[in-house]
């Protein structure tokens, strides 16, 4: 998949199947519940907290904008690990 189109809750699913990722292990991993997860993957729950949204970019190495649809994900872990310590600059 592209990206294009989906959902938060489809983005969040693609990258923990792509990253053999239970759903108890992401919740487990984020301090979130599995039905919490679960209910964002499946979409009954679309706007999950901007605090959870934080966990799960810092997770999966991808940003914000990303899981919500803004920005395409980053191919490059580099330009990621740069985006970030830009993003922390005074």
């Amino acid at each position: 998949m592209d990206g294009v189109g989906m959902s938060i809750g489809a983005r969040i699913k693609e990258l923990r199947v792509k990253h053999n990722q239970s759903l108890q292990g992401l919740a487990d991993a984020l301090g979130a519940s599995k039905a919490h997860i679960w209910e964002i993957e499946r979409g009954g729950s679309k706007n999950p907290s901007m605090d959870l949204l934080k966990k799960l970019a810092d997770h999966f190495s991808v940003t914000v904008s990303y899981l919500v649809g803004e920005t395409p994900p980053a191919e490059d872990e580099g330009a990621m690990v740069l985006y970030r310590d830009l993003k922390e600059l005074s």
